[in-house]
């Protein structure tokens, strides 16, 4: 049963629905293919993106998912962002900023503290971050190399799925953390409803996981600076300065209103090559909630709004002089903003739990978004 209604694998964009999505009654848009911000014209920021656009741009970053879809109520998840180093018994040079509290952030106060992480970092759903960081822990724990740890600090972020998902089941195990993290590549990150973003959604859509990374030339070396979003929170979206409010987009599109929970969380892991500290690190992570801004949330007071970030460099040796962070502060803000539009354009609209329906954004307002923006940049 399990096996059957789990997913852990990269998915493939189709244009409808599956034998097995139909039985396992979820519904899905066909109205429109999947795509990434930039296919529709989207133009964020100056810095050019990596190969992938993607967080698995930053050389040493491998990204999982585990998707989990059982019968009509579950519509939950996880996603694993694995740094190379930590599966090495090593550590990476880390910090933790937060917009809004109201959220369940497990380890975060020891990254806090010391400065560091020391396991993969793990997204899902509310209730269930509990079971994933024991799982997590138990996971590190039975890792070769690991038979003499006595602590060690699991780091899991969550975000409400409850209007998608039966959030109270709480069905995730260790066998979805495993296969999150064991199936984690460097190649190409699903997005949208896939892993912990199965059952999120963000400013009235349907949204999920997004990604999205910006190189940077100018400085001493090249560097990568590259973000993942689990993306559900509220307020209105703007494409590049221009708002598409949801009571029109789904006029247009000929959609019933089905209610709208309050607002809810994001989670933002920003990852770079860049040799920085924890104390640089905490300054680039404060960065993300200027992308947030961008992307139209409202920072409602019952969202939990974390960043992460993280350097793949090592702690060790010679760090960036503060009066180079500026390109990687731009950088950041950009990633975060097209990651969150990522995540929206890449979800699928979705039905579960008692019937609660959140759509997918309507690419073609999303166009029309585009060129009114760009109009304004040609002066009219």
């Amino acid at each position: 049963m399990i096996g059957r209604a789990m997913v852990c694998h990269r998915p493939v964009p189709c244009a409808g629905r599956s034998a097995a999505d139909r039985r396992a009654g979820i519904i899905v848009s066909v109205e429109q293919p999947l795509a990434r911000a930039r296919q529709l014209g989207v133009e964020i920021g100056s810095f050019g993106p990596g190969a992938r656009n993607a967080i698995t741009d930053v050389p040493g970053v491998s990204v999982g998912h585990c998707t989990l879809h059982v019968g009509t109520d579950i519509r939950t998840g996880v996603t694993a962002v694995v740094p190379a180093a930590v599966m090495a018994g090593g550590q990476c040079p880390a910090a933790v900023a937060v917009a809004n509290g109201h959220g369940k952030f497990v380890g975060s106060t020891q990254v806090a503290e010391l400065g560091v992480i020391e396991t993969p970092i793990l997204l899902t759903g509310t209730l269930s971050a509990f079971r994933v960081a024991d799982a997590l822990v138990g996971y590190m724990l039975e890792m070769p190399g690991f038979e003499s740890v006595q602590s060690i600090n699991p780091v899991v972020g969550e975000t409400n799925d409850g209007f998608l998902s039966d959030i109270r089941a709480r069905p995730l195990r260790y066998e979805h953390v495993g296969a999150a993290i064991g199936t984690a590549t460097s190649r190409s990150v699903g997005e949208g409803a896939v892993g912990a973003g199965t059952g999120t959604g963000a400013l009235g859509f349907k949204a999920g996981i997004g990604t999205s990374s910006r190189v940077l030339a100018g400085l001493s070396a090249v560097r990568t600076v590259a973000v993942l979003v689990q993306a559900n929170f509220s307020g209105t979206l703007v494409v590049m300065g221009v708002p598409v409010p949801r009571d029109v987009a789904l006029a247009a599109a000929d959609r019933p209103e089905t209610g709208e929970p309050p607002g809810n969380s994001c989670v933002i892991v920003v990852a770079t090559d860049a040799p920085l500290d924890a104390r640089q690190l905490n300054r680039v992570a404060r960065r993300a909630f200027v992308g947030m801004a961008r992307a139209g949330s409202d920072f409602a007071g019952g969202s939990g709004d974390y960043a992460l970030a993280f350097s793949t460099a090592g702690s060790g040796g010679s760090t960036m002089p503060d009066a180079d962070l500026d390109p990687i502060f731009l950088a950041t803000a950009d990633c975060v903003e097209e990651a969150i539009l990522n995540s929206l354009f890449m979800a699928r609209t979705t039905t579960g739990y008692q019937g609660h329906t959140k759509y997918a954004v309507p690419h073609d307002l999303v166009r029309r978004a585009c060129a009114v923006a760009h109009a304004a940049r040609r002066g009219g």
